[in-house]
Formats: C-alpha cells, sequence, structure tokens
C-alpha cells in the first residue's frame, strides 16, 4: 500500500488533480494506493476554477508519502516564489518512492531543485514560462509525458491522467491500467511520445 499526496495551492488546475485522482483513488486499486491531500494549511483551497477542493493535512501534519503529485494551475506562477511550498516539496520529494508532476506543477519542481540535470516536460502553452524556471533542466517538447528516475513529468492538463495510467501500469500491472482506462471511458495514450499537442 503506497499513500499518494497532492498538493494544493490557491488556484491549482482542477482536472490536474482530480484527473489522476480518478486513476489512484479508484476501486480497482483501493488495496494498492490511497490518497490525501494537502497545502501550507488545511481545509479548503480554491482552485483556478472556482470549485473548492479540501487539503487533509497541513504541510506541518502531513504523513508519510510514498508519491508526491505537484499539480499546475495559475497558482504556480506565485507559488513558485513562495519558498515554504518549494521548500517542503524538495523536503518531501527526498523521501519519495515517486514524484509527480502535471502541467505547470513542473515549474515548481524545477524551482525546487529538484529537475536540475533530468528529462522533463510540461504545457504545451506555458512551455516558455516553465523553462525559464528551471535553465538546468533538460526540457522535452514533444512528450505526452516524461519519467526520469522516480521523477515523472506530464504535459497539459489530460496528459496527466495518462502519466498516472502509466505508474499503474508500472507499480501495479499492465492489467490494471488498462482496466481503469476502460471503467472510466478513457481514450489513453499508451506512447509517452505520443504528444499532439507539441505540433500546434
Amino acid at each position: 500500500m503506497r499513500t499518494l499526496g497532492v498538493v494544493l495551492f490557491p488556484e491549482f488546475e482542477l482536472l490536474d488533480v482530480f484527473g489522476p485522482l480518478e486513476v489512484f483513488g479508484n476501486r480497482v486499486v483501493q488495496h494498492h494506493y490511497r490518497v490525501c491531500t494537502v497545502a501550507e494549511t488545511a481545509g479548503p483551497v480554491a482552485s483556478a476554477q472556482g470549485p473548492r477542493a479540501i487539503a487533509d493535512h497541513a504541510f506541518a501534519s502531513c504523513p508519510p508519502l510514498d508519491v508526491l503529485l505537484v499539480p499546475g494551475g495559475m497558482g504556480t506562477r506565485r507559488e513558485v516564489d513562495h519558498a515554504v511550498v518549494t521548500r517542503w516539496i524538495a523536503a518531501r520529494a527526498a523521501d519519495a518512492e515517486l514524484v509527480l508532476s502535471v502541467c505547470t506543477g513542473a515549474a515548481l519542481l524545477a524551482r525546487a531543485g529538484l529537475l536540475d540535470g533530468r528529462r522533463a516536460t510540461t504545457n504545451k502553452l506555458s512551455f516558455d514560462w516553465v523553462v525559464s524556471q528551471g535553465p538546468l533542466v533538460e526540457w522535452v517538447h514533444k512528450a505526452r509525458w516524461v519519467e526520469d528516475g522516480k521523477f515523472v513529468t506530464s504535459s497539459g492538463v489530460s496528459a496527466g491522467i495518462d502519466m498516472s495510467l502509466a505508474v499503474i501500469a508500472k507499480t501495479v500491472d499492465a492489467a490494471t491500467a488498462s482496466e481503469l482506462a476502460r471503467i472510466m471511458e478513457y481514450t489513453r495514450h499508451t506512447d509517452p511520445a505520443d504528444d499532439p499537442f507539441a505540433r500546434r
């Protein structure tokens, strides 16, 4: 059983969080994953789209995490300069088995110094801005998701679902990942280099 923690911050992107949680929180993997949410302060956190999500834990009281997921969203433009957030991410990433990001969440990993010298990707519409947050990162423009060691970064928004299914295939098995996609009625990308949005 792995514990997956999702970082919440004001103006996080809804699908960046709840797309992956649809995967990791599904009953099919309930014996493999438990999920929780964490923010600087426990309680409601407003998304970029308006609806709020509840942070189960504050940074100070968050339990040990095996997998850390950092979403993107407009709030990342502010949070990259929030030392409390980037320091906490860096500290928890050090102990995690896997560290995942969706969309511009990669900017937070980059500013935390976690991606230096590694391959990573991010949202194509915000690619230049994210690249500016991590000049020592080997940014991959054409990628649905990129895996480098324990770090797995995905492109924009819905790509987080493909990344999450790929992580399930690796940590549980391929059949379970396929079953999850079927239950979700989701047409999945199984090739991490299959990125139709890189051409636009």
